[in-house]
C-alpha cells in the first residue's frame, strides 16, 4: 500500500471483477465440474484474456468468505479479521454501533437428546426464515439490560445483535459444524467476555424453548461473534468509486464495510446484470457476486454445481456487452462437490482488458489456468493488477 498510495491515478475506466462464489473444485471421473461444463463464452473469452491462479490467504489454508473477499478487495486478511457476524447484521440492514455484539445465526434441527440432524434446517424458505425471526423477537426483546435485534437473512441465515454495554466478541462458536453432535454452549474466552457469554447463554435457552413446536427449524446455531473495526474505505485507499452487487446478506456487508456502495436488485442473475447495467454510469469499480455455485459445492452436488456454471456462461455476453473497460472472473474459494466445503485449492482467474496479453488457451479451467501468463497470486495481489489493467497507477520511481 506504501507504493500503490504515491502511484494511484484516478481515470474513468471502468472495472468489473465477477465473483462466482466456490468456483473450482475436484475431479470427478477425471474432470473438474468447471471442466465437465459447457462454456463456450467463458473459453472463447479465455483465449483474449491473461489466466491465472489465485491464493486466497496462503497455500494449504483454507479461507471463510470474509477474509477469502477482504484479500480480493485488496485488504491483508490476516491483519484485518472480521468476524462473520458482523458482516451478516450489515448485510440485513442493521445500523451497527462499537457497542454491539453481532452474530451470525442458522436454524437447524436437533432431535430429542439434543443432537444435529441438520445444520441448516432442509434450507428453510426465505418466508419461514421470516416468521420464525418475527416469533423470536416477539418474545425476546431484553436480557438483563442486553436488547435482543433478530433480523432474518436468506433461507436458514439470520442476524443477531446485542446492544448493551460491556459486551465482547471474545466467545467461541455454539456450530459443531457436523451433524450427530451436541451443539456447543457458549464460553467466555477472556475475563472480560464473562458478561457476553451469560446474555447469549440465556438467548439460546429461551430460543430453544420458543422453537421447540417447530417440525424443522427447532434450534438455532451461532457462528462469527464480532464488533465493528476500523478500516479504511475502499475509495479512499484507492481512488475509486466502488459499488456492490449481491442477493446475500453476508456479501453486501462485506461490501458496506469496506465502503462500498450497495445497489439494489433482484433475486435472479439476470436481476443483477440488469442492476450493472443501470448504475455503470455512476461508479467505476463493481463487484458482481454470484452465490449459488457454491451452495451446489457444499450439498455435494457436482451435477447441480456443473449446470450452475453453464447458466452463467449463457448469461455472459449480457456482461460483456457493457464493454467494461476491465473484466476480471474469479472466485473468493473453491468449493470441491467432492468435499462438500469450502477447499485450500487455488481459484481460476480470467483477466480481460486492452492491456492483457492474450493467453490463446482455448478454455477456461483449474488446469489451463495453471498455464496462464499471471501463473499463481495472490489474493491480494488481484486489486493492484485490475487497477494497473485499467490505467489507473503511474510508473514508480524516476
Amino acid at each position: 500500500m506504501e507504493i500503490l498510495s504515491s502511484i494511484i491515478e484516478p481515470n474513468d475506466s471502468k472495472i468489473l471483477l465477477v465473483v462466482i462464489d466456490g468456483l473450482g473444485g475436484l475431479p470427478k471421473n477425471g474432470r473438474t465440474e468447471l471442466e465437465t461444463a459447457r462454456t463456450p463464452n467463458l473459453d472463447r473469452l479465455a483465449k483474449e484474456s491473461s489466466l491465472g491462479l489465485v491464493i486466497p490467504i496462503s497455500p494449504g489454508v483454507t479461507p471463510g468468505s470474509a477474509p477469502a473477499h477482504l484479500a480480493l478487495f485488496g485488504y491483508d486478511p490476516i491483519q484485518t479479521q472480521i468476524g462473520r457476524g458482523l458482516l451478516e447484521a450489515l448485510g440485513v440492514g442493521l445500523d451497527v454501533t462499537p457497542k454491539d455484539l453481532c452474530v451470525r445465526a442458522n436454524f437447524a434441527t436437533i432431535d430429542e437428546n439434543g443432537y444435529v440432524l441438520d445444520r441448516r434446517a432442509g434450507r428453510i424458505t426465505t418466508e419461514e426464515n421470516k416468521r420464525l425471526c418475527a416469533k423470536l423477537a416477539k418474545t425476546i426483546k431484553y436480557i438483563e439490560d442486553v436488547e435482543v435485534i433478530i433480523r432474518p437473512g436468506k433461507e436458514h441465515r439470520c442476524a443477531i445483535m446485542f446492544r448493551g454495554e460491556g459486551l465482547v466478541a471474545e466467545l467461541n462458536d455454539t456450530d459443531p459444524q457436523h451433524e450427530g453432535k451436541k451443539p456447543l454452549e457458549v464460553n467466555a474466552l477472556t475475563a472480560r467476555s464473562a458478561k457476553s457469554a451469560k446474555i447469549v447463554n440465556a438467548f439460546l435457552r429461551w430460543a430453544k424453548n420458543i422453537l421447540a413446536d417447530e417440525p424443522k427449524a427447532n434450534f438455532i446455531l451461532l457462528r462469527g461473534f464480532a464488533q465493528y473495526p476500523q478500516i479504511e474505505p475502499m475509495g479512499e485507499r484507492f481512488k475509486i468509486r466502488p459499488a456492490c452487487i449481491a442477493t446475500y446478506p453476508m456479501y453486501k456487508g462485506i461490501a458496506k464495510l469496506v465502503g462500498m456502495a450497495v445497489l439494489p436488485t433482484g433475486d435472479t442473475w439476470d436481476d443483477e446484470i440488469k442492476t450493472l447495467a443501470q448504475y455503470q454510469a455512476d461508479y467505476d469499480f463493481f463487484y458482481l457476486h454470484f452465490k449459488e455455485v457454491d451452495k451446489m459445492g457444499e450439498d455435494g452436488n457436482f451435477e447441480g454445481k456443473v449446470k450452475l456454471l453453464e447458466d452463467f456462461d449463457k448469461e455472459l455476453p449480457k456482461i460483456l456487452e457493457l464493454n467494461f473497460s476491465v473484466l476480471c472472473i474469479t472466485s473468493d474459494h473453491s468449493t470441491p462437490a467432492l468435499l462438500k466445503s469450502h477447499s485450500w485449492h487455488p481459484n481460476p482467474l480470467l483477466l480481460f482488458s486492452r492491456t492483457c496479453r492474450a493467453s490463446k488457451i482455448k478454455e477456461f479451467n483449474e488446469r489451463t489456468c495453471a498455464y496462464g501468463g499471471l501463473g499463481i497470486l495472490k489474493a491480494t495481489e488481484v486489486m493492484p493488477l485490475l487497477l494497473a489493467s485499467a490505467l489507473k497507477l503511474k510508473k514508480f520511481g524516476p
